[in-house]
């Protein structure tokens, strides 16, 4: 078995990690590090993985292990690096956003690949470090992609998503305790949000001459878990033509399908896809995403990439199933 560690154990993210992971038929969690909570068993955290009584925080690491997951705050990827060392055969993949941009990508000799396997499979397959990408970043980029490929991103792109309460992370804020979240929505970091620089890396990726805004309204949503993004620019495509070229694009993609139908959240809650649907609306083409965040968000995409660096079939203990109500 494929011995995994986990850097930093007690966030949202963390625990979905943990849930997948122990349910993966090729790993075991080696350990689950956390400076806060040593000693401490796992499930008095995340209360449901009662069923795990093994498993126990700790505030050593194995350098030996085959994969490390860093689920530490942003910021912190780099300074755990920096103090400890991991055997060279070692697969590490950040949740933070530490590596994302080409200028934080090289680390202490080690190269980071943006880890969105529907734009950089084939440099995953063959990586040793992976930066994963943003929750609103990868919703977003799975919308603009196709249209990057083919160089038909011509004009502003406006960008509305809402996010779930899970998205601001564990630790309490004014923003995030039931009673202000309870009927309420509201807009934050409106055209500024720190996932744009690694949006806008991957469409100049595709279509280098993207200098276009893309105008980015975040908004905080009454919900959990899951993210909405909808995402028009001007397009000359036919409905059809549209529909053609996302399909094309995403035909040989494990996690991310298109349907006919309007989409919703609880359509992907608890599953790693990505669901879009496209429409042309006037001179206007109109792409909704769905994603979970905390899945294919952060840690079931990290685990999609784990599986490829590491050759296995992509969707190896990734087989979950929404759950509507």
């Amino acid at each position: 078995m494929t011995k995994v560690g986990i850097i930093g154990g007690t966030g949202y993210v963390a625990g979905e990690l943990i849930r997948c992971l122990v349910n993966h038929p090729k790993v075991t969690i080696d350990f689950i590090y956390s400076h806060s909570q040593p000693g401490t068993p796992v499930h008095l955290v995340h209360q449901d993985l009662f069923a795990y009584p093994s498993l126990v925080f700790t505030d050593q690491i194995n350098p030996a292990v085959d994969v490390v997951f860093l689920c530490v705050g942003h910021g912190q990827a780099a300074a755990f690096l920096a103090k400890h060392t991991f055997d060279t055969s070692a697969k590490i993949i950040d949740l933070s956003r530490d590596f994302r941009l080409q200028a934080d990508a090289v680390y202490k000799k080690k190269s980071f690949v943006y880890g969105l396997p529907e734009l950089n499979i084939t440099a995953i397959e063959q990586a040793t470090c992976i930066a994963n990408p943003g929750c609103f970043a990868t919703a977003i980029q799975l919308s603009l992609l196709p249209l990057a490929k083919e160089h038909l991103l011509k004009d502003e792109v406006h960008v509305q998503a809402i996010t779930g309460a899970t998205g601001a992370g564990q630790t309490p804020q004014a923003t995030t305790h039931f009673n202000w979240r309870e009927s309420n929505v509201s807009i934050y970091k409106a055209f500024t949000h720190q996932h744009l620089g690694e949006i806008y890396q991957s469409i100049q990726q595709l279509q280098a001459s993207f200098q276009n805004q893309i105008n980015f309204i975040p908004m905080r949503g009454n919900f959990t878990r899951g993210i909405l993004a909808t995402m028009y620019t001007h397009s000359d495509l036919s409905a059809s033509q549209l529909e053609e070229l996302y399909h094309a694009y995403y035909q040989n993609c494990a996690f991310t399908q298109i349907s006919k139908q309007p989409i919703h959240l609880k359509q992907v809650i608890n599953t790693n896809f990505g669901l879009l649907q496209v429409q042309k609306i006037n001179d206007k083409g109109l792409i909704t995403t769905v994603i979970d965040n905390l899945l294919k968000g952060a840690a079931g995409q990290a685990i999609q990439n784990m599986n490829l660096m590491l050759g296995w079939e992509e969707t190896t203990g990734l087989h979950f199933k929404p759950t509507y109500f």
